[in-house]
């Protein structure tokens, strides 16, 4: 199964559940999605969903100082986004619970 295609579908929770209880930049946040075991997201991928994100009012932005080079523009969750990442977490583990219970009534359990 092509896992870039199920990324697309899951990339802005993931991002929310990322940013759930720390702030961070957009490498940090691509780091960290990475290091979650996400290894095939694209930067691209990652640097429009926080953009779409925001645009959507789910994130609020911050700019911290960099002595080392440019200036980092932080991300974090605000009200909404919390919320969101709630809803999108219910789907998801409903969805989840779906396919699970799918699979292991086929014999494909994990």
């Amino acid at each position: 199964m092509d896992t870039t295609q199920l990324l697309k579908g899951v990339l802005d929770l993931a991002v929310l559940a990322v940013l759930k209880d720390e702030d961070g930049y957009g490498y940090d946040i691509l780091r960290r999605l990475r290091e979650a075991g996400l290894t095939e997201v694209g930067d691209a991928s990652v640097y429009g969903t926080l953009r779409r994100l925001f645009a959507a009012g789910l994130l609020t932005t911050y700019v911290v100082p960099s002595e080392s080079g440019p200036h980092r523009k932080y991300y974090s969750l605000n009200a909404a986004g919390r919320d969101q990442l709630t809803r999108s977490g219910k789907t998801w583990r409903s969805f989840a619970t779906t396919m699970d219970a799918l699979l292991d009534d086929r014999g494909m359990a994990a």
